[in-house]
């Protein structure tokens, strides 16, 4: 027997059919199992020599078994390198990088563009009180100017002043006109707005806007557009722009300003509507009213203005039709930018 399973040894090449061989010859039910329980039945004369040499084979087949065992296993883990080996020669993966979602880029370039004029940049609250979204710039309660923006209003206890979502970036000229008076302030304020209004290629309930005042001495309408000129050359390049009167309650003159359409270079086309102009922004001289409500002497301190849209610049920059693209997630889309 002790021959037989040595040589069976010899040939068992996985710790599997170790395992099983050991059950085999070693286990309670092996042979040598079987003859230790027949130990009873033999002379007391003849039981040592037997029991020395029951336990001779056990020995043997059991550092057989060792020796076997840690020759495999050390063979198990050299092919187990081996399959996993790493070449470090081999160049790495390229990592992917992330990058700046677009609205994040134009805003940069549009703060950078009015950083070189002397703005600096002003952060107002989302929230606002109904107060400082409409009462403080000339828009009192139940005014007809109100149906201009379509107003999300935030759940309040009763009693409580109103609380709505800041439909335009302007209540920030309030904080900020309010921090600065009654000296000279020049200051961009760059947000989200919203408003409830239906969604079109140019229009969403959640956009972005980037509002600037300028408050000083001596300020007039040829400051704002020489500002405005500036800005449009700096960012869109060489474009055509023009203002026309328009009305908005917290300016006063008030003008809308447009640029030649990139989309059709003036002839005409769906998005500018065949009119070869886009609007751009609105802005104007800020009324005599809010500049009181902000803490200024409108005789001694006048000012100017502006309130545009980052969407419509990049739409205008990138020729993209549709703003709506910018938030749908799009992943190749937005790694056009």
């Amino acid at each position: 027997m002790q021959q037989a399973a040595l040589a069976e040894l010899g040939s068992i090449n996985t710790l599997e059919a170790l395992r099983a061989w050991r059950q085999r010859y070693l286990g309670k039910q092996s042979p040598l199992g079987e003859i230790s329980k027949g130990m009873g039945k033999l002379s007391a004369a003849e039981r040592p020599a037997m029991g020395q040499r029951i336990n001779a084979v056990k020995q043997l087949l059991e550092q057989a078994f060792a020796a076997c065992e840690t020759e495999l296993q050390t063979a198990a883990q050299a092919a187990e390198l081996a399959r996993d080996q790493v070449d470090v020669t081999m160049p790495g993966r390229p990592v992917q990088s992330g990058r700046l979602h677009p609205i994040t880029q134009v805003l940069r370039e549009i703060e950078a563009a009015f950083a070189q004029m002397g703005f600096g940049v002003w952060e107002s609250p989302e929230v606002e009180s109904d107060e400082y979204n409409f009462e403080l710039l000339n828009i009192p309660a139940n005014h007809p100017s109100r149906d201009m923006w379509d107003t999300f209003y935030v759940q309040t206890p009763q009693g409580a002043d109103q609380v709505v979502l800041r439909t335009h970036t302007s209540p920030g000229q309030l904080h900020a006109m309010r921090y600065f008076a009654p000296g000279p302030t020049r200051v961009i304020l760059p947000g989200k707005c919203y408003r409830y209004e239906a969604v079109d290629a140019t229009h969403d309930m959640q956009f972005y806007q980037v509002e600037g005042i300028a408050v000083g001495d001596n300020i007039t309408m040829a400051d704002l557009k020489g500002t405005l000129a500036q800005f449009a050359e700096q960012v869109l390049g060489t474009v055509k722009i023009r203002f026309r009167p328009s009305y908005f309650p917290f300016t006063e003159p008030s003008v809308e300003v447009d640029v030649s359409c990139t989309f059709c270079q003036g002839s005409g086309c769906r998005m500018c509507k065949h009119t070869g102009w886009l609007e751009i922004l609105g802005a104007g001289m800020i009324h005599p009213t809010v500049l009181r409500n902000a803490g200024y002497d409108p005789e001694k301190m006048s000012g100017f203005a502006f309130g545009l849209g980052p969407g419509r610049v990049l739409q205008l920059k990138y020729g993209v039709s549709e703003s709506r693209l910018f938030f749908t997630g799009n992943v190749r889309f937005l790694e056009q930018f």
